[in-house]
Protein backbone atom coordinates (compact mmCIF):
# COMPACT_ATOMS: atom_id res chain seq x y z
CA UNK A 1 0.00 0.00 0.00
CA UNK A 2 1.38 3.35 -1.05
CA UNK A 3 1.68 6.18 1.35
CA UNK A 4 -0.51 9.20 0.40
CA UNK A 5 1.42 12.19 -0.84
CA UNK A 6 0.82 15.87 -0.17
CA UNK A 7 -0.77 16.29 -3.59
CA UNK A 8 -3.25 13.41 -3.14
CA UNK A 9 -4.26 14.63 0.31
CA UNK A 10 -4.52 18.38 -0.29
CA UNK A 11 -4.23 18.95 -4.01
CA UNK A 12 -1.76 21.34 -5.51
CA UNK A 13 -0.12 24.07 -3.41
CA UNK A 14 -2.06 26.67 -5.40
CA UNK A 15 -5.36 24.99 -4.50
CA UNK A 16 -4.35 24.93 -0.85
CA UNK A 17 -3.40 28.61 -0.96
CA UNK A 18 -6.70 29.54 -2.58
CA UNK A 19 -8.61 27.49 -0.01
CA UNK A 20 -6.81 29.18 2.90
CA UNK A 21 -7.42 32.61 1.35
CA UNK A 22 -11.13 31.89 0.87
CA UNK A 23 -11.44 30.76 4.50
CA UNK A 24 -9.62 33.90 5.64
CA UNK A 25 -11.94 36.09 3.56
CA UNK A 26 -15.02 34.27 4.88
CA UNK A 27 -13.78 34.65 8.46
CA UNK A 28 -13.15 38.37 7.92
CA UNK A 29 -16.62 38.84 6.42
CA UNK A 30 -18.18 36.87 9.26
CA UNK A 31 -16.42 38.95 11.93
CA UNK A 32 -17.44 42.19 10.21
CA UNK A 33 -21.01 41.02 9.70
CA UNK A 34 -21.48 39.74 13.23
CA UNK A 35 -19.81 42.76 14.88
CA UNK A 36 -22.84 45.06 14.71
CA UNK A 37 -25.94 42.90 15.06
CA UNK A 38 -24.92 39.30 15.61
CA UNK A 39 -28.30 38.25 16.98
CA UNK A 40 -30.13 39.65 13.95
CA UNK A 41 -27.73 37.93 11.56
CA UNK A 42 -28.05 34.60 13.36
CA UNK A 43 -31.86 34.88 13.44
CA UNK A 44 -31.94 35.78 9.75
CA UNK A 45 -29.64 32.88 8.86
CA UNK A 46 -31.61 30.33 10.92
CA UNK A 47 -34.90 31.71 9.63
CA UNK A 48 -33.74 31.54 6.03
CA UNK A 49 -32.50 27.98 6.50
CA UNK A 50 -35.77 26.92 8.12
CA UNK A 51 -37.85 28.69 5.48
CA UNK A 52 -35.90 26.97 2.74
CA UNK A 53 -35.82 23.51 4.32
CA UNK A 54 -39.36 23.41 5.69
CA UNK A 55 -41.31 25.42 3.11
CA UNK A 56 -39.49 26.07 -0.16
CA UNK A 57 -37.76 22.71 -0.66
CA UNK A 58 -40.97 20.64 -0.30
CA UNK A 59 -42.82 23.17 -2.46
CA UNK A 60 -40.47 23.12 -5.42
CA UNK A 61 -39.88 19.39 -5.06
CA UNK A 62 -43.62 18.80 -5.32
CA UNK A 63 -43.84 21.15 -8.32
CA UNK A 64 -40.97 19.33 -10.03
CA UNK A 65 -42.55 15.94 -9.34
CA UNK A 66 -45.85 17.17 -10.76
CA UNK A 67 -44.03 18.50 -13.82
CA UNK A 68 -42.24 15.19 -14.40
CA UNK A 69 -45.46 13.16 -14.12
CA UNK A 70 -47.47 15.60 -16.22
CA UNK A 71 -45.07 15.94 -19.15
CA UNK A 72 -42.57 13.90 -21.06
CA UNK A 73 -39.25 13.65 -19.23
CA UNK A 74 -37.31 15.36 -22.02
CA UNK A 75 -39.48 18.48 -21.77
CA UNK A 76 -38.86 19.14 -18.07
CA UNK A 77 -35.57 20.95 -18.67
CA UNK A 78 -37.40 23.47 -20.86
CA UNK A 79 -39.60 24.38 -17.90
CA UNK A 80 -37.03 23.98 -15.13
CA UNK A 81 -34.37 26.28 -16.56
CA UNK A 82 -36.53 29.40 -17.04
CA UNK A 83 -38.35 28.73 -13.76
CA UNK A 84 -35.07 28.57 -11.83
CA UNK A 85 -33.70 31.70 -13.48
CA UNK A 86 -36.95 33.59 -12.93
CA UNK A 87 -37.12 32.41 -9.32
CA UNK A 88 -33.53 33.45 -8.74
CA UNK A 89 -34.24 36.92 -10.14
CA UNK A 90 -37.31 37.13 -7.89
CA UNK A 91 -35.25 36.06 -4.88
CA UNK A 92 -32.54 38.64 -5.52
CA UNK A 93 -34.83 41.55 -6.38
CA UNK A 94 -37.83 40.56 -4.22
CA UNK A 95 -38.03 43.76 -2.13
CA UNK A 96 -38.06 45.92 -5.25
CA UNK A 97 -40.33 43.65 -7.31
CA UNK A 98 -42.90 43.47 -4.52
CA UNK A 99 -42.50 47.16 -3.65
CA UNK A 100 -41.30 46.47 -0.10
CA UNK A 101 -38.45 48.98 -0.28
CA UNK A 102 -39.85 51.47 -2.78
CA UNK A 103 -39.40 54.56 -0.59
CA UNK A 104 -35.88 53.63 0.39
CA UNK A 105 -34.91 52.94 -3.25
CA UNK A 106 -36.46 56.21 -4.43
CA UNK A 107 -34.68 58.26 -1.75
CA UNK A 108 -31.33 56.57 -2.39
CA UNK A 109 -31.35 56.73 -6.18
CA UNK A 110 -34.00 59.24 -7.20
CA UNK A 111 -35.38 56.66 -9.63
CA UNK A 112 -38.87 55.21 -9.85
CA UNK A 113 -39.00 51.69 -8.34
CA UNK A 114 -42.36 50.82 -9.90
CA UNK A 115 -40.74 49.36 -13.02
CA UNK A 116 -39.25 46.29 -11.33
CA UNK A 117 -42.41 44.15 -11.35
CA UNK A 118 -43.06 44.78 -15.03
CA UNK A 119 -39.44 44.14 -15.95
CA UNK A 120 -39.35 40.90 -13.95
CA UNK A 121 -42.53 39.76 -15.68
CA UNK A 122 -41.06 40.61 -19.08
CA UNK A 123 -37.81 38.78 -18.26
CA UNK A 124 -39.82 35.76 -17.10
CA UNK A 125 -41.92 35.81 -20.26
CA UNK A 126 -38.79 36.09 -22.40
CA UNK A 127 -37.15 33.17 -20.57
CA UNK A 128 -40.17 30.91 -20.99
CA UNK A 129 -40.70 32.09 -24.58
CA UNK A 130 -37.08 31.40 -25.50
CA UNK A 131 -37.28 28.01 -23.84
CA UNK A 132 -40.47 27.19 -25.75
CA UNK A 133 -38.81 28.26 -29.00
CA UNK A 134 -35.82 26.01 -28.28
CA UNK A 135 -38.18 23.12 -27.56
CA UNK A 136 -40.08 23.65 -30.82
CA UNK A 137 -36.83 23.83 -32.79
CA UNK A 138 -35.57 20.66 -31.12
CA UNK A 139 -38.80 18.79 -31.81
CA UNK A 140 -38.84 19.98 -35.41
CA UNK A 141 -35.23 18.87 -35.85
CA UNK A 142 -36.04 15.48 -34.34
CA UNK A 143 -38.98 14.93 -36.72
CA UNK A 144 -36.89 15.94 -39.75
CA UNK A 145 -34.27 13.31 -38.98
CA UNK A 146 -36.69 10.42 -38.47
CA UNK A 147 -37.05 7.81 -41.16
CA UNK A 148 -39.98 8.20 -43.62
CA UNK A 149 -41.69 5.05 -42.32
CA UNK A 150 -42.31 6.76 -38.97
CA UNK A 151 -44.11 9.77 -40.52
Amino acid sequence: MRRPTFRTLLGSPLQLLLLVCSFALAAYAGVRLLADDWLGVVLWFVGAALLHDLVLLPLYSALDRALRTGTAARWTLYVRAPAVLSGLALLVWCPLILGLSADRYRSATGLDPDVFLLRWLLITAALFGGSALLLVLRLRSATKHRSPSVH
